[in-house]
């Protein structure tokens, strides 16, 4: 087992030096495996592209067919909580829209629970190679 080294870095934004970074999980509604074939790949694009409009950073992402596992770097002042709402939104609106099977199997594409842990009790280190690790399974 090799842990990569990862050295700290802290963002500014105005009056405000900052590292906060998030292990987040969520799931489609009732735990549906539907996050496979070309769906997974499109989640991916569109969580990269509503990571960029709002500034904050996904370190790493892993999409199982029925749970998505994220490690988000954000502004404090943005909050996590706005960066999984802006990320389950519009990737259920345009996946919606796009794939219309998901319209038929589920009411709404997210459950609208989260799990969300910040790094610190555990090493970004270990997160970041438990979600490389999700990969293989």
């Amino acid at each position: 087992m090799e842990i990569k080294n990862i050295s700290k870095s802290y963002k500014k934004a105005s009056h405000l030096t900052f590292s906060c970074q998030y292990h987040v999980i969520f799931c489609p509604k009732y735990r549906r495996k539907v996050l496979i074939n070309d769906i997974d790949k499109r989640l991916k694009e569109i969580f990269i592209k509503v990571a960029e409009e709002h500034d904050f950073t996904i370190v790493e992402m892993e999409v199982m067919p029925d749970h998505v596992h994220l490690l988000i770097d954000c502004n404090p002042r943005f909050g996590i909580m706005n960066c999984i709402n802006k990320l389950k939104g519009r990737s259920s609106n345009i996946l919606r829209s796009e794939f219309k099977e998901l319209k038929s199997k589920l009411p709404s594409l997210w459950t609208r629970s989260s799990f969300i842990s910040t790094v610190g009790s555990v090493s970004l280190e270990v997160v970041k190679k438990y979600i490389e690790e999700q990969k293989d399974k």
